[in-house]
């Protein structure tokens, strides 16, 4: 028989798995050995309308504290959505009208089904109780807290130092967030390593409420595909949980060895066991390659099917492993002058790249294929009536016809 002291134990090392930080990490324990379902709660303001795999790493947590038995409480800010939470920004963010709220909020939970058991999440909206607080609540909120105090915010506390402006209702943010863990009476909230002074804030309110205050846990931010900046769509480096799985597969297949352990610690289900055994054999001579082939596997399946994850993972070796081109590409037609089209403008009138300086680059590095022939002279020409197949980079492909 498991004694109360091991399952603890248990809970905590799961709990633990990718966190960055637990605050404070006693109290979590005292909770845990009271044996009562905590309730857990983290929040997304519905500022996109696809997820991808950099918010799925919170979602991984409450899915841990789910299948502990905890009771999971998964909040869309509809609400502070239309605040905008500054957080990493050093300008002021633009609020979303009310239409792009709901709109964007309306796939989430078709989303988040795809991790969390429905049946046992609570899903709530913050504008349920935000709306019936009114702009004498809200002052009263406003009350608890001191601009001395919000200025501690690291950004904030940049902005202001380096004379941006910080519109009055940015402050609102933390308050508003802070107040949703009162109304859910949270025990435990999570967030992002970005969300740590928000987090506080609402430790703070409930004991200004007469509850007890809730431990947090941070997550760090999931790089992006270049494996520099956070994840983000803007940022042309994410890995939507909607696109297709081929797509999925590719940019999985092309983050770094190095950050392929952090991909599996926080999106992956596997045990760390698991995981360090993969390691050790990597260490001694096992491809990376094939780990992340798991992985992307896995995610695939999750996120589609294990038929899709497979037909992926055909496709990817055909194209990439044997060097073929895909069944299908776009076809585009182009204009030219007399002498044809420079390559680098080629490129960029067909797509294939931002700009003509992003193809000039492309050349240099070599990720430009002509008919599967590699091409690196940046003075090449194209000439008219001519139909080839132009590749750059890993996963870019089009037929074009110049004419």
């Amino acid at each position: 028989m498991t004694s109360c002291s091991t399952q603890v134990s248990e809970a905590l090392s799961i709990i633990q798995r990718g966190a960055e930080e637990i605050l404070l990490e006693e109290e979590l324990v005292k909770q845990l050995q009271t044996g009562k379902p905590l309730r857990v709660k983290a929040g997304f303001d519905p500022t996109a309308p696809d997820l991808h795999l950099g918010h799925t790493v919170l979602l991984n947590k409450l899915k841990q504290f789910q299948d502990l038995g905890h009771q999971v409480l998964f909040l869309i800010g509809d609400f502070t959505g239309m605040i905008g939470d500054p957080t990493g920004k050093n300008v002021t963010r633009k609020p979303l009208t009310p239409e792009q709220v709901a709109e964007n909020a309306q796939t989430y939970q078709a989303q988040v089904s795809k991790i969390l058991d429905m049946d046992r999440t609570e899903v709530c909206f913050n504008s349920t109780w935000m709306n019936e607080l009114g702009s004498a609540g809200m002052i009263q909120l406003a009350a608890k807290h001191t601009v001395a105090r919000m200025l501690e915010r690291d950004d904030f506390n940049k902005r202001y130092t380096s004379g941006q402006p910080i519109a009055i209702h940015e402050f609102l943010y933390p308050l508003v967030q802070g107040y949703d863990s009162v109304a859910l009476k949270a025990d435990v909230e999570l967030g992002g390593t970005d969300q740590k002074f928000n987090l506080l804030v609402g430790r703070e309110l409930q004991k200004d409420a007469g509850q007890p205050p809730q431990t947090i846990l941070t997550m760090p931010l999931l790089e992006g595909t270049d494996g520099v900046n956070k994840m983000s769509k803007s940022l042309g480096n994410s890995i939507g949980i909607n696109e297709p799985p081929n797509e999925m597969f590719g940019k999985l297949m092309s983050i770094s060895d190095e950050m392929m352990w952090r991909y599996l610690e926080l999106l992956s289900f596997r045990p760390m066991g698991e995981i360090n055994a993969w390691k050790q054999a990597v260490n001694e001579g096992k491809n990376p390659r094939d780990v992340k082939v798991d992985l992307a596997k896995e995610l695939i399946t999750r996120f589609h099917s294990g038929v899709a994850a497979e037909a992926a993972y055909e496709d990817f070796v055909a194209r990439f492993q044997k060097g073929l081109m895909p069944d299908e590409m776009p076809e585009i037609s182009l204009s030219s002058e007399a002498g044809g089209l420079p390559i680098a403008n080629l490129l960029k009138n067909a797509g294939l790249v931002e700009s003509t300086s992003e193809a000039l680059r492309m050349l240099r590095q070599g990720a430009v294929k002509i008919d599967g022939e590699k091409i690196e002279d940046k003075d090449s020409k194209i000439a008219s009536g001519e139909t080839h197949v132009f590749q750059v980079g890993k996963r870019k492909f089009a037929r074009v016809t110049l004419c």
